[in-house]
């Protein structure tokens, strides 16, 4: 991707570029052709979201508190980005989607740590990587924009459909809110269709 070679000439690696948009997007088919081209170390921004708010209370949170709230943005920073900056290796224990929630609402994490060795391009990859939380740290701001139908169609091919109506009662504002409002598509240094 001509950008990402760009940014590195410009700037010099390492990079940290911000692999933003929508669920179902395709991101993740995206990040996986830039791991193929680049010297790059992954950052999944899902291995991030913040366990320790019981499942019940995000409905009583505003739109604005979800987006603030929905990963733990000290983590992203102190676990993986940061080291990778200063060329040292990240480690991190990634939000256990598997096992479900506890009986107290929160969330574990794996039991076995991620690690990525530093490399040229620093890739987070998820909804509002882009966004204010990071926003100091990012050379590159990606938008993965796809049609919402597109999304939700893809989405309901991958998930069960009570989670999903369930996700989209919880997130559909939250998306719409970052994207119309906090982050817009003329916001971001690179737009691109979904994979």
């Amino acid at each position: 991707m001509a950008a990402i070679e760009r940014t590195l000439s410009r700037k010099g690696a390492p990079v940290v570029v911000a692999l933003d948009g929508g669920s179902g997007a395709g991101k993740s088919t995206l990040a996986a052709w830039i791991e193929g081209a680049f010297d790059t170390a992954s950052i999944p921004l899902d291995d991030f979201f913040a366990a320790d708010v019981p499942d019940r209370e995000w409905d009583a949170f505003t739109v604005e508190e979800k987006l603030a709230r929905a990963f733990d943005w000290a983590r992203v920073r102190a676990e993986a980005i940061e080291p990778l900056l200063k060329g040292r290796r990240a480690r991190w224990h990634a939000f256990d989607f598997v096992s479900g929630a506890r009986p107290d609402g929160t969330y574990g994490m794996e039991a076995t740590a991620k690690e990525r060795a530093p490399a040229d391009v620093i890739l987070i990859e998820g909804a509002y990587s882009a966004g204010p939380a990071l926003a100091d740290v990012v050379d590159l701001a990606i938008l993965v924009d796809v049609p919402v139908a597109e999304r939700h169609a893809r989405l309901r091919g991958r998930e069960e459909a009570g989670f999903l109506e369930r996700w989209h009662a919880r997130w559909d504002e939250v998306e719409v809110h970052y994207l119309d409002e906090v982050r817009p598509r003329d916001a971001f240094d690179l737009v691109v269709g979904g994979c």
